[in-house]
């Protein structure tokens, strides 16, 4: 494939191949209809035969290429399944697109400092496990690093003092960036302010920009009620101090700490079914 894509990147083999998919040709006539010397226009032919994608055939004088129609159709069921990726349901990119559209909107809205503040959002899952383990995944810096994050981001550090004044770090990067060589994605600092073991947990937590400073600060109301099946838990997220340069941050709220959540669920439920096959056995 890679042959095959070198070969078709030159614009005069590609005008080459759409000459001969019309009918197999002559070299002669081929550099006539391709405006080009026939020296270099063997040489492409002859780079093309290698990435097999034309065929040439000796009849008396002439050499007639011919185009090879398998290595287009594989390259386009190639082409096709990588589009069909890029663009499934619910897939990266579609999350791509719409932070792009909520960028864009917070990008305009952003005029003077203090656009944002009194934004709030509203999260509620259905979690399994009882508050006691939810708690645990909440305020443990071990357990809150496996779901911390939205899903193309990983947490490279973690510090959580769940007490009233405890200490806020949260270091993110790229999930694939494992051995941190590029940027760091995203770094927030804040304070714990309340603290109810098991069913309610508030704090504060401010983005910082790439110079240091605070983008905005969040203030985050935690709370957890015990269901017949597990913990409800509700999040209730309010934005103050907000700068003009917080825009790119605000706009990211929803997706990204929705999928923070969807983490924290899956990793409950994961839990819980391991509880259950080790009482099983």
């Amino acid at each position: 494939m890679d042959a095959l894509l070198t070969a078709l990147a030159d614009p005069a083999r590609w005008r080459l191949v759409i000459l001969l998919a019309e009918r197999p040709r002559p070299v002669g006539v081929l550099a006539r209809l391709a405006e080009a010397r026939q020296p270099q226009t063997t040489k492409h032919l002859q780079a093309l035969e290698r990435a097999g994608v034309v065929v040439s055939r000796r009849i008396g004088q002439r050499r007639i290429y011919a185009l090879r129609s398998e290595p287009l159709r594989e390259l386009a069921a190639t082409l096709s399944r990588l589009a069909d990726t890029a663009d499934q349901a619910g897939g990266l990119r579609e999350t791509y697109d719409r932070h792009g559209h909520s960028l864009h909107a917070e990008r305009l809205a952003a005029k003077e400092p203090g656009w944002a503040d009194g934004r709030s959002f509203e999260f509620h899952r259905s979690l399994a496990g009882q508050p006691e383990l939810v708690w645990r995944h909440l305020t443990d810096a071990s357990l809150l690093a496996r779901w911390w994050t939205p899903d193309d981001l990983r947490v490279s550090e973690l510090v959580f003092e769940a007490r009233p004044g405890g200490r806020i770090a949260h270091e993110y990067r790229d999930a694939e960036d494992t051995d941190g060589s590029d940027v760091i994605a995203g770094r927030a600092e804040g304070v714990v302010d309340e603290v109810r073991p098991g069913e309610h947990l508030a704090y504060r937590l401010s983005p910082l920009l790439p110079e240091g400073g605070h983008a905005f600060t969040a203030h985050l109301g935690i709370d957890l009620r015990p269901t017949g099946t597990g913990t409800d838990l509700d999040v209730h997220f309010r934005v103050t101090d907000s700068t003009v340069e917080s825009a790119d941050f605000v706009a990211g709220i929803e997706i990204g700490f929705g999928q923070s959540l969807d983490k924290l669920a899956a990793a409950l439920a994961a839990s819980a079914h391991d509880t259950d096959t080790r009482s099983t056995r």
